[in-house]
């Protein structure tokens, strides 16, 4: 059994789910660090600098002279890896693996990094650490991408292709499984953060010309973000207060009690103005697993999530009005949702279940150590 580090830049945050399946279900045994684009912290909260001297050099050269490669950070970094006698290193999103590519190499330890969306295509997080990202594709061992997008983004920021794998998040279909579209009534759920690329006013507004026709069709709307004060207002000034549900963030065992009340999924993602993207968006994979048909747009690793027409319906990134169109198919025929849903089910288990994302996982890592 070897001894795998999983290296994350939050301790806790209610969108990373993805990142809690890896430490759940990858095989070795693991530890795991976090504490910004470098780890600073064990998993039980404690510096990896040990020494009062140490820290105080650290907090002055991160916070005060703004330093981005700091030797006492990163020789504690290195130390951490031999004591623990850490065998591979997984680092979830680029700017980590960037950043701990150093330690790795001085330390001897193989690298796999994971990226998810912003790291690849979020224009100043990619500019800031592109010289970073060149080191790191030279020294570490894989590369997973989470759609075919991202996959030729690695490719022309300069990851060898050899060295790329493509392996969504996935999504656990036992959790996961069919709701009872038939019988729910014309209701809609949406989940996200509420952040440009989740477009969270593109679905309000499509929704309230499904509401006009469907006086009796709800919205409930899941998560939080910068944004979430501004969809509160115009759903007041849109007359939708008592259609429209803003629930903020919700735990695992509410979102899919909430699902199993719904008949469609809705998602209006979109490129950003900053060039931020979406990977493969977890909430979309729970949806389609539930056997909720979804209307979405085509986005980056939804196009291949959601069979356009088969298992839902993708249209243009602002499309208002084409998303209204298509939300309304479902809201008027609860047999045709059902059908549609259910593909989607066969779609996602024969392709998303996490089984197999957490198997590449499982191998990359592997061979990292092996070298075949």
């Amino acid at each position: 059994m070897y001894n795998l580090c999983i290296i994350k830049p939050n301790k806790n945050a209610f969108s990373e789910t993805f990142i809690q399946e890896h430490i759940n279900r990858l095989a070795g045994n693991k530890t795991v660090l976090y504490g910004g684009a470098f780890p600073v912290y064990d998993n039980e909260g404690k510096f990896l600098i040990k020494s009062k001297l140490g820290i105080l050099s650290y907090l002055i050269q991160k916070r005060i002279l703004k330093k981005t490669s700091i030797k006492v950070r990163t020789d504690a970094l290195v130390t951490y890896f031999k004591t623990q006698k850490t065998d591979v290193v997984l680092a979830e999103y680029g700017m980590v693996g960037a950043m701990v590519t150093e330690a790795c190499q001085l330390a001897g330890v193989p690298l796999v990094i994971h990226f998810h969306g912003a790291d690849v295509h979020h224009r100043a997080t990619v500019a800031s650490y592109f010289a970073l990202y060149q080191k790191a594709f030279k020294y570490a061992s894989y590369f997973v991408a989470v759609s075919t997008d991202m996959v030729e983004a690695l490719k022309q920021l300069g990851a060898p292709p050899d060295k790329i794998i493509l392996a969504p998040c996935g999504v656990d279909t036992t959790k996961f499984t069919q709701v009872d579209v038939l019988n729910a009534g014309p209701a809609f759920l949406a989940i996200g953060r509420f952040v440009e690329k989740k477009s969270p006013d593109s679905v309000v507004k499509a929704f309230k010309l499904v509401h006009q026709k469907f006086p009796d069709a709800t919205l409930t709307m899941v998560g939080q973000g910068p944004l979430f004060e501004a969809i509160q207002t115009m759903v007041e000034q849109l007359g939708l207060n008592q259609s429209v549900n803003l629930t903020g963030v919700l735990k695992t065992e509410q979102i899919r009690e909430l699902m199993a009340k719904s008949r469609c999924f809705v998602q209006h993602s979109v490129t950003a103005k900053n060039g931020d993207m979406e990977g493969t968006p977890v909430t979309i994979l729970e949806a389609g697993s539930s056997g909720l048909p979804i209307v979405s747009t085509l986005h980056a690793g939804i196009k291949e999530a959601v069979v356009n027409g088969k298992t839902g319906y993708l249209v243009a990134e602002h499309d208002i009005e084409g998303m209204a169109e298509k939300m309304m198919l479902f809201a008027a025929n609860a047999k045709f949702a059902e059908q549609v849903g259910s593909a989607g089910r066969e779609h996602i288990l024969k392709n998303y279940d996490i089984s197999y994302s957490i198997a590449k996982l499982n191998k990359a890592l592997k061979r990292s150590i092996t070298g075949n």
